[in-house]
């Protein structure tokens, strides 16, 4: 005797996508403003990792923001 395994077959639920939800949670604007947040945060901690000593954060800064000139990129002496 064969057994029926309990519940419902694939083709009943054939209108089913993953049982993913119409809406995403959060408004796409605010996850693209998030993210560019978190890669620019990322991008400054890295710079700053790999700066010279003479290197002060406000010219790490400068560099991430592109507003950076000859000034601030080059060593004082």
């Amino acid at each position: 005797m064969a057994h029926q395994m309990k519940g419902h077959s694939p083709a009943q639920h054939s209108s089913d996508i993953l049982h993913q939800s119409k809406n995403a949670p959060f408004c796409p604007m605010k996850m693209a403003i998030g993210g560019f947040a978190v890669v620019v945060t990322i991008g400054y901690f890295t710079l700053y990792s790999k700066k010279k000593p003479e290197a002060t954060a406000l010219d790490v800064a400068k560099v991430v923001s592109g507003t950076a000139h000859h000034v601030n990129t080059h060593p004082r002496k």
